[in-house]
């Protein structure tokens, strides 16, 4: 959390920027903070207070199916798998207590963001809270897509949505208005080209160009340039997730291993993977 949150003042801002973006997950934040019983826990879980993180991945949605590489530092991402009946059914990848990397809705909406390359903050919410606000409101793109438009986000993010008609992604942040990209799919920069270091480091938009090329085939997901190593840096691959969300389905992978979930068979349990083997 920031410092500025962890005043009266800061914490008051935040409840009154949830209770106007995410009304109807109020009971449910009140009801999570109970539960965590720490005085900075109801503050926390608005996610509207977090110092900006920023990450890697590729993803890309077509056909009902959206498939994506979340690529970050193993050691910070929490790694949960939840599936949660908060407003409705929701299945995703979890992070920050209830935040949302990706995931789905039984409406057959699915989501997943990217970071949008471009390191400027402002006042608003982590986008793993708005993700789960759309899967937990929202039953189509259009839907989704209106709602995103007057949430602020924190930081530049690609979110790119399925549904059972059609796939979109869109440019957000704190410094600009909501804008459809060319296509559904998004690596880590937006409508400019990042700076030639950064392209060096991230490889955005080689990764770009190689996630359109391929479509939503997993085994190009799990190869280089798309399928990265640099954990050292933060910008290994921690997994690949495929949701097929019109059939409440995803399925995770990793080189050599995969486990599926779904709303009609979800199984607790866990898996102790090797990153960084590709083959």
């Amino acid at each position: 959390m920031t410092e500025e949150s962890r005043t009266s003042a800061g914490a008051d801002r935040a409840r009154r920027l949830f209770e106007a973006h995410m009304p109807e997950l109020v009971p449910v934040l009140d009801r999570l903070a109970v539960q965590l019983d720490r005085p900075e826990a109801k503050t926390f879980l608005t996610l509207a207070t977090l110092r900006p993180f920023f990450s890697g991945c590729t993803q890309i949605g077509g056909g009902g199916t959206l498939l994506r590489n979340y690529d970050f530092s193993p050691d910070e991402c929490e790694g949960t798998i939840v599936s949660s009946r908060f407003l409705r059914p929701v299945i995703g990848m979890q992070d920050a207590g209830w935040g949302l990397l990706d995931g789905m809705n039984d409406a057959g909406l699915a989501v997943s963001l990217t970071f949008g390359g471009r390191f400027v903050h402002g006042p608003g919410f982590a986008i793993l809270i708005v993700l789960r606000y759309l899967l937990e409101t929202c039953s189509t793109v259009d839907e989704a897509v209106g709602k995103l438009k007057s949430i602020p986000i924190a930081i530049p993010q690609n979110v790119t949505l399925v549904d059972p008609e059609q796939a979109l992604t869109v440019f957000v942040g704190p410094d600009i208005s909501l804008t459809e990209a060319p296509d559904a799919c998004a690596a880590n920069h937006q409508h400019m080209p990042v700076p030639d270091e950064q392209e060096q480091s991230s490889r955005t938009q080689e990764r770009l160009s190689a996630v359109r090329a391929a479509g939503t085939d997993v085994a190009a997901m799990l190869r280089p340039p798309l399928y990265q190593s640099a954990y050292d840096e933060g910008q290994g691959t921690v997994y690949t997730a495929r949701y097929q969300a019109p059939e409440g389905r995803v399925t995770y992978y990793w080189p050599g291993e995969s486990w599926e979930q779904s709303f009609d068979d979800f199984a607790p349990g866990s898996r102790t993977v090797t990153l960084g083997r590709v083959g």
